[in-house]
């Protein structure tokens, strides 16, 4: 069963939560077992975690490397911004 996601331009706040959910499993994103409101979505040059909060969606950015001087860069996207624009901004990265 798939859902189909609304056009790329349409704004966050007007996706479902299962069509939110689709979106992030899409990226590539895993949702955390302990917690369904934070995703956590591992890339080549980093790694990040997406908290579904009920305002913004927030991303915190950290290097995937493990070094112990990790850097990280926190981020807030509205709901009204359209799904495209953020996810060109998270695949971007930090």
């Amino acid at each position: 069963m798939m859902s189909i996601l609304p056009p790329a331009n349409t704004p966050l706040n007007q996706h479902s939560l299962r069509a939110l959910e689709l979106w992030l499993n899409s990226l590539g994103a895993e949702k955390n077992n302990d917690n369904p409101c934070i995703w956590n979505w591992v890339m080549p040059q980093w790694s990040a975690e997406i908290y579904v909060r009920q305002d913004e969606l927030m991303v915190i950015w950290g290097d995937k490397e493990g070094e112990s001087d990790k850097k990280f860069s926190q981020f807030s996207f509205p709901y009204g911004l359209p799904r495209q624009d953020v996810e060109a901004a998270l695949r971007h990265g930090p």
